[in-house]
């Protein structure tokens, strides 16, 4: 059994830090999820890297950070790597992540919060048309990674738009956990 998490409130979005309650919820949902028979847990939002990190540390368990497995395929498909985002603020946080991986890595990003908007009203349609629209402004990449989550049932659009590999989080994070498991 795999539990997925996406613990929603509780930043401090002014220091930009996870409060303690937060992170204490974090960890409550890894336990609870593992007390309930899972050997795994994927958490789905990047915002509580720390507290995930600390939960890493505390469990026998694999436990994945949403974009974890995504970013470590990547790098392992090339050094120019495309990344398409609904939400600005993912843009360097996943930029950030992929440098300290690896230093050398070309990053090219783009970020389309109208195909976000257009999710949010549940109009999935138009979601994966504007980001198979903005993929090709990515040039030339060895793989493109859709950034988030929810964008992940935009792959296939994407993939039509793009001549290189698309990956996604929940797709490589499943494999990896396959591979931990």
């Amino acid at each position: 059994m795999l539990v997925g998490f996406a613990p929603g409130g509780g930043t401090d979005t002014t220091a930009r830090a996870l409060t303690p309650k937060l992170s204490r919820r974090i960890a409550t949902l890894a336990q609870y999820g593992i007390d309930a028979g899972a050997n795994a847990v994927l958490y789905t939002c990047s915002a509580f890297g720390e507290a995930i990190e600390a939960v890493k540390r505390e469990q026998k368990v694999p436990v994945l950070r949403p974009n974890e497995a995504m970013l470590a395929e990547a790098l392992r498909r090339g050094r120019r790597i495309g990344m398409l985002a609904t939400f600005a603020a993912t843009v360097p946080s996943l930029e950030a992540e992929l440098r300290e991986l690896d230093p050398q890595v070309e990053i090219r990003s783009v970020c389309i919060p109208e195909a976000m908007a257009a999710l949010e009203k549940g109009d999935g349609a138009t979601h994966d048309r504007l980001l198979a629209l903005a993929a090709p402004q990515l040039g030339i990449c060895d793989v493109v990674m859709l950034a988030q989550f929810s964008m992940a049932g935009a792959r296939d659009a994407v993939a039509r738009a793009v001549s290189c590999p698309v990956l996604t989080s929940p797709d490589s994070a499943v494999l990896r956990l396959r591979e931990l498991l």
